[in-house]
């Protein structure tokens, strides 16, 4: 035989693996896409959720020009403040579910 037919370029070993060997190529290909994009979507949740409880506790921040001034009472609207606390609590519940339901299938999916 030549060195040519001797020496099989990565082309001709594609062509020439079995269904069995094609199969396992596939399957690894697709639960790593499927586990890097889970768990990027569990890191997204995450940084979400640490961005609603800063936003919720910047709600407390009642000095809004210098450290020394404080927003007066008349100047101060309850009935936003509230809503709007209570808002955010629920988004951050709702994403903490989320959260947990996720890295509970990310587990038992992928670990």
């Amino acid at each position: 035989m030549s060195q040519d037919s001797q020496q099989e370029g990565a082309f001709l070993l594609s062509l020439k693996r079995n269904n069995d060997k094609i199969r396992e190529d596939r399957a690894l290909a697709i639960a790593e896409d499927a586990q890097l994009i889970f768990k990027r979507e569990i890191e997204d949740m995450a940084i979400q959720l640490k961005r609603l409880q800063r936003e919720r506790d910047g709600l407390l921040d009642l000095s809004p020009t210098t450290a020394d001034s404080l927003v007066l009472a008349n100047d101060f609207d309850a009935k936003t403040f509230v809503e709007k606390d209570l808002q955010l609590g629920i988004q951050m519940r709702n994403l903490e579910i989320r959260l947990e339901i996720a890295k509970q299938r990310y587990a038992f999916l992928f670990v």
